[in-house]
């Protein structure tokens, strides 16, 4: 658990680039972000994608990988299979994250296929959750950590703030560290997140998806769209 040492307390970003017409899907402006995060502070990245994590790997705080797609005949879209998986430990992930909800997985694959793939990779594996149950059955599943990455986007509408609430929950039942993630914006939220017993916090979209960022402080002006 070394690793998970290294992020404990501490500031770990999320570089993804949301869009595909983000100037960020670009491998050398992400690392160029993920350079920034860290001089920034960042004890950790979280990279999508198998050449951003191979880059990341290289900038000397450890690295959460994972890649999204989607399959057929499943909903899962984050590290869908032990294969994905696989690639992510060979690129240098040191921390392998993977979706760790209760839906199935492509080709009936389960959850301990992606822990035994991410530790014979000499990784720790991720599962992130969507609720309590969800992080209790990733821990006997062997996952490593468990984060509240997928808390709000797995049923209804993605709610506005962070699910601080389900951080407590596994703070206080579960016995692997916790990583407080998802939709982070104010130092407050962080702060409120540590005091519920969060190992880490996962700061992406306010941080490193700049598109995105602009998108929420264009939207309080009169005028929030460029006019043409």
């Amino acid at each position: 658990m070394k690793v998970a040492d290294a992020i404990r307390g501490r500031l770990v970003v999320s570089c993804q680039a949301q869009d595909s017409d983000s100037p960020f899907v670009d491998t050398a402006h992400m690392m160029a972000m993920a350079s920034a995060a860290v001089l920034g502070g960042a004890a950790g990245l979280r990279a999508q994608g198998i050449a951003h994590v191979r880059g990341m790997a290289d900038l000397g705080v450890p690295v959460i990988g994972l890649v999204k797609r989607s399959t057929p005949g499943s909903a899962v879209y984050i590290t869908p299979t032990a294969a994905d998986v696989t690639a992510l430990t060979r690129a240098g992930a040191q921390i392998v994250a993977a979706d760790g909800t209760a839906r199935p997985r492509p080709g009936g694959e389960k959850l301990v296929d992606l822990v035994a793939a991410a530790h014979a990779g000499g990784a720790l594996f991720m599962a992130d959750v969507d609720s309590l149950d969800a992080a209790l059955a990733a821990v006997d599943a062997g996952a490593d950590l468990v984060g509240t990455t997928l808390s709000g986007y797995t049923a209804g509408p993605v709610p506005e703030w962070p699910d601080i609430a389900l951080v407590g929950a596994l703070a206080r039942h579960c016995p692997v560290p916790v990583i407080a993630e998802g939709r982070y914006r104010t130092r407050a939220q962080v702060s409120a997140a540590f005091a519920e017993g969060a190992w880490a916090v996962v700061v992406g979209t306010a941080i490193s998806d700049p598109v995105r960022t602009t998108r929420w402080f264009a939207q309080a002006c009169p005028h929030p769209t460029a006019e043409p």
